[in-house]
């Protein structure tokens, strides 16, 4: 599968950290949502277009490698790169610092379509997922 890959950038702000300057490990699965809806987009697949053609997309699996703190002010660059879609959605995500280009944090994210209509999960990911993809990587 040729790369789906998007970076978003994020300032931490004061809001997400603690006393100590350090954001609070629940915000990364916010950062990682953002960065997973801005890859969502570039296939014209987020959530409004997932609900219209009838799946839900839950998570089931999250996986976070805190490696260095996240701090106040800090700017930081989310990349998340699409690494499975047969069998559910698999995300990629690495945090990185804009500035040393360190790299903070590891994680990925797996999400399986449910059909709304049944409330079913899919074993394979419904056909238009697999469209989706296709539309984007023949426009690229």
């Amino acid at each position: 599968m040729t790369k789906i890959k998007t970076t978003h950038e994020i300032v931490v702000p004061f809001y997400d950290v603690d006393a100590m300057e350090v954001a609070w490990h629940g915000n990364y699965v916010k950062y990682m949502e953002q960065a997973r809806c801005q890859l969502l987009d570039l296939i014209d697949y987020n959530y409004p277009q997932m609900k219209a053609s009838g799946y839900f997309w839950p998570v089931i699996e999250l996986k976070i490698k805190y490696i260095k703190p996240l701090l106040f002010q800090q700017k930081i660059i989310v990349e998340a790169e699409l690494k499975e879609h047969e069998y559910g959605l698999r995300v990629d995500f690495e945090f990185w610092d804009a500035k040393s280009q360190t790299r903070l944090t590891k994680a990925h994210t797996k999400q399986v379509a449910v059909d709304m209509k049944s409330n079913e999960m899919c074993l394979v990911s419904p056909d238009v997922l697999q469209h989706k993809i296709d539309q984007y990587l023949s426009a690229k």
